[in-house]
């Protein structure tokens, strides 16, 4: 068989775990030189022809395909050769159905640079470089702005939400986390509380899974744990009180990184994530107030999210790449995967809450990314409309992706699976 230029053909299986898709299970020989697009028609081809035998029609269906774990990107014979497959084996092809596009819906403008974005059910929760705080429906409607830091917000965080109140903590340069409640239906906000300990401005936030404590982290080096309750010791429970601000004092304080926190997450009730500039990912055990698992890096690490899904962190670094690390390994520093496609550094990085191969990032090169873990070597989308650098990006709610910027706008994306569902859910 000549395969050197892709001529020559290959036996395939092809599978899918979507049933409703699903072809006979047979050899097929195709050319060595296929595409997606190419593998899509035939896929197509083979459940039309299973339709009209039995006397039904199939709308086509845009797939992605999978060869030893990873996205088929190019030629299916330069993938075979990179992968060092032989073509005298019959290969399995795995298809899924394309995850859709991201649709850009709003625009939120704000007076200065958006550094932090949070979305809790309808409501968005940005921190600004005017030193205010922003509340916005998820229709773009602004409801508030809030004053009360002294430099730039770096971080905001839901601790709750619902149709009466809502509780929420924001991060400034001013080396305070402010713990807030706000009253939904009189659309009042008060400082329930002033954290101070932090003795360089703090990057980052997290509340934890019970929401009684929430996370900091800081260019001082420092971990910090707070009681995210409002009456706690009895703070906060007069008026004056609240107007005034009662401080809060740190529960926990935890040192381990040289350099500046860049990210906090709570991946269990009492184990945490950090991310630093000192090229570091640690886990930290609150059992035990100390390092569980330290992971290296050859670079500064600008932000970490770990998926509860897949149990697996991803970075964002200095060096335009995203990095795919399992925490579980013996050989801690192992990057199982490096994710190419950005042209500045990656500044901002999240798991899908709801789909556990999918996770976007924001960068310097103003742009937004939707990636599959199983595609290394481009995004599934680009997620285009910022006109400066990313700073921020959310997608806490399956629904949309919210992505913060130096253009002074908050961009909303939304899914247009999450809509599709919600018209099946609506047409039962």
């Amino acid at each position: 068989m000549e395969v050197e230029n892709g001529e020559g053909q290959v036996q395939v299986r092809l599978k899918t775990k979507q049933e409703h898709y699903a072809v006979p299970d047979v050899p097929y020989t195709i050319e060595g030189n296929v595409t997606t697009e190419e593998l899509n028609t035939f896929v197509n081809a083979l459940l039309e022809q299973a339709a009209l035998n039995a006397g039904d029609h199939k709308t086509p269906v845009d797939f992605d395909f999978i060869v030893i774990y990873e996205y088929l990107r190019g030629r299916l014979c330069d993938h075979l050769r990179e992968k060092e497959i032989s073509f005298e084996d019959t290969i399995d092809i795995e298809y899924v159905e394309r995850f859709p596009a991201p649709e850009p819906k709003d625009c939120l403008l704000h007076d200065d640079w958006v550094s932090a974005v949070k979305v809790c059910g309808k409501w968005i929760l940005t921190g600004c470089y005017d030193n205010t705080i922003n509340i916005w429906t998820e229709k773009g409607k602004h409801v508030l702005t809030i004053p009360g830091h002294t430099q730039p917000l770096k971080a905001v965080a839901w601790v709750s939400v619902d149709e009466e109140r809502g509780k929420f903590v924001s991060c400034s340069q001013d080396q305070t986390a402010m713990l807030w409640e706000w009253l939904v239906g009189t659309n009042s906000v008060e400082c329930v509380s002033v954290c101070k300990g932090h003795e360089r401005g703090i990057d980052c936030v997290d509340v934890s899974p019970d929401k009684s404590r929430f996370a900091t982290g800081s260019w001082d080096t420092m971990l910090k744990i707070w009681s995210a309750e409002i009456n706690e010791g009895g703070e906060g429970t007069s008026k004056r009180a609240k107007e005034s601000g009662t401080t809060r004092v740190p529960q926990l304080t935890l040192q381990g990184h040289r350099e500046c926190i860049s990210s906090v997450q709570w991946m269990d009730a009492d184990t945490l994530l950090t991310s630093s500039w000192d090229h570091t990912l640690k886990i930290w055990d609150l059992h035990l107030e100390g390092i569980k698992t330290e992971i290296s890096a050859n670079k500064s690490i600008f932000d970490a999210s770990y998926s509860k899904l897949n149990r697996l962190i991803v970075t964002a670094s200095a060096d335009k790449n995203l990095r795919l690390y399992d925490p579980r390994t013996n050989q801690g520093n192992i990057v199982r995967s490096t994710y190419f496609g950005h042209s500045q550094w990656v500044q901002t990085v999240m798991w899908s809450i709801n789909e556990e191969f999918l996770f976007v990032s924001g960068s310097y090169d103003n742009q937004d990314k939707l990636w599959d873990l199983r595609s290394p070597k481009a995004p599934l989308y680009d997620l285009l409309g910022h006109g400066d650098k990313v700073l921020d990006i959310d997608w806490s709610n399956p629904k949309y992706i919210v992505s913060g910027g130096a253009d002074n706008t908050v961009r909303v994306f939304k899914s247009r699976k999450a809509v599709s569902a919600e018209a099946m859910d609506e047409g039962k």
